[in-house]
This record gives C-alpha cells, sequence and structure tokens, in this order.
C-alpha cells in the first residue's frame, strides 16, 4: 500500500521553509557581525515576504504534508522572534511595541503547547493570524531600514507604523479567534482519544 502523502517530510515547501530558517543566522551575522543595516533589512524583509511561497506551493502541487503544517507555524514564530528581538536590541523599534509582539507569540505559543499536551486535534492556521505575521514581518524590517536620520529613510518610518500596528492588532485579534477553535479540537482530540481507548472493548473476545 503506498506510504500517506501527508507523511511525507522532504518535499519542496518543507525544503522552502528549511531554507528560510537556514538564513535566520545569515540575518543576524549580518546585522550584529557586519552592521550591514540596509542589507541585513532587505534579507529580513525577503524572509518576510516569502512566507506564502511554501504554502501555496504545498497546495498547488499536492504536497501538503503533516510535517510542513507544524514546520510553517513554527517557522513563522522563530522568524518573528528573532525580528523582534534583534531589531529591539538594535534600537529600531520602541521596546513597548517589541514587548507587546513577543507576548503575543508566546501567548500563541503557550495555547500550541498547552492544547498538544491536554490531546488536541490540531487547529489550522487562521487567514488573519497569517495576515498579522505578514504585517509585523513587513513592519520589523523596514522599522529597520528606517533607523537613522538620512532624509530618504523618514517615509519608511511612516510605513514602518502603519503596517506594524495593523499588524499587531491583527496579530492579537487572532489570538482571541484561536479560542472557539481551540475548544473545539480539544473536544475533538478528546473524542477521538476516548474511540481509540474503547475499541479493543468493542471488539470483545471469542467465546
Amino acid at each position: 500500500m503506498a506510504d500517506d502523502p501527508l507523511d511525507r517530510i522532504l518535499t519542496v515547501p518543507n525544503v522552502i521553509t528549511l531554507v528560510r530558517l537556514a538564513c535566520i543566522p545569515l540575518f543576524l551575522w549580518m546585522l550584529f557581525g557586519k552592521h550591514w543595516q540596509t542589507a541585513s533589512a532587505v534579507l529580513l524583509g525577503v524572509l518576510g515576504a516569502t512566507d506564502w511561497v511554501d504554502g501555496f506551493v504545498a497546495r498547488r502541487f499536492g504536497q501538503v504534508s503533516t510535517f510542513g503544517k507544524v514546520l510553517d507555524p513554527t517557522a513563522d514564530r522563530v522568524l518573528v522572534g528573532t525580528a523582534v528581538i534583534s531589531v529591539m536590541v538594535y534600537g529600531a523599534v520602541p521596546l513597548w511595541f517589541g514587548i507587546a509582539t513577543i507576548a503575543r507569540e508566546l501567548t500563541v505559543s503557550v495555547m500550541v503547547v498547552l492544547l498538544a499536551s491536554l490531546g488536541a486535534a490540531r487547529i489550522d492556521v487562521l487567514w488573519v493570524g497569517k495576515a498579522g505575521t505578514f504585517g509585523l514581518m513587513f513592519a520589523y524590517p523596514t522599522f529597520l531600514l528606517a533607523y537613522g536620520d538620512a532624509a530618504w529613510q523618514e517615509p519608511f518610518k511612516v510605513i514602518a507604523w502603519v503596517t506594524g500596528i495593523v499588524g499587531l492588532v491583527l496579530a492579537w485579534y487572532a489570538a482571541g479567534s484561536y479560542i472557539g477553535p481551540a475548544r473545539e479540537a480539544l473536544r475533538k482530540g478528546r473524542a477521538a482519544r476516548r474511540s481509540r481507548e474503547a475499541e479493543p472493548g468493542m471488539k470483545g473476545t471469542p467465546a
């Protein structure tokens, strides 16, 4: 019998996601090691802008996998966390904005771990959450690009604030929107577990 396609690991979208993750150390080296502020901002922007590529390829070419469904949002969390902390440490974004972003990511991460420990079914990523992540991943490179006193940087400061505030609001809204699906996932997960536990008893034993 053929293997379940959902069990595949080595797929094109998963490779794309792994390449994006592998570029994170390069970004940190460029920013803090070489102090290439503009170049590192561009790289971070590219990593954020390509967030949709792996998901599109997976759906378009039928390469959706269970591993990818876990890897993609995990990569988003890692990338957002790296962007927030590094840009905040660099001084290009206000402390309160960075803390608000990190608090949201921690809230979602704790929720995911808690639900998994309670046996909940997997929850699909909400589009509003992806939109919030995309907004933040556009804002943080722009904050980095706008950091300075040059005249050409002023428009980028406005763009950074607009996309940053919208992204942060959507991200927090998405966190609240997960409450309903989380309850349903927990109910389904527990029901499936009870069904598996009851299965041997339902079969009975030979007379």
